[in-house]
């Protein structure tokens, strides 16, 4: 779930029915582009289904962390915070991704799991990347 202008809304991993989806996956493509030449490298372990790789770098764009975060980006201003919360324990592929976007975006990131806060900003996680 994610907050925007007063109205909470609801992700789900996989779910392509929201109105917005083409441009949430466009944006989250182009930060692919960028994490990949700095560094990232999509942990495909997360993934459990039994895949080809490429579908699962597929599976882990769907999770649905990440589509919140990029949700949020692309309807509030540039610097506003975004605080996320999930009903499951986030990944650790999440969780490399949305520290990237922290920085790449400029923006605190708060996401609350089931075990903890994450609080995002600068590329790091206040967790310590013990999650």
């Amino acid at each position: 779930w994610i907050e925007v202008k007063n109205k909470v809304h609801m992700l789900l991993a996989g779910d392509k029915s929201l109105p917005q989806m083409a441009q949430i996956m466009d944006k989250l493509n182009r930060l692919s582009i960028e994490m990949k030449k700095a560094g990232y490298s999509p942990n495909t372990d997360y993934v459990l289904q039994d895949v080809e790789e490429q579908e699962k770098e597929h599976i882990l764009c769907g999770h649905s962390e990440k589509l919140a975060v990029v949700f949020g980006i692309l309807n509030t201003s540039p610097g506003w915070p975004l605080r996320v919360t999930k009903n499951l324990r986030i990944c650790g592929d999440c969780h490399a991704v949305i520290k990237c976007i922290s920085r790449f975006e400029r923006r605190e990131i708060f996401v609350r799991d089931t075990n903890r806060y994450h609080h995002f900003k600068d590329g790091d996680c206040s967790c310590g990347d013990y999650w």
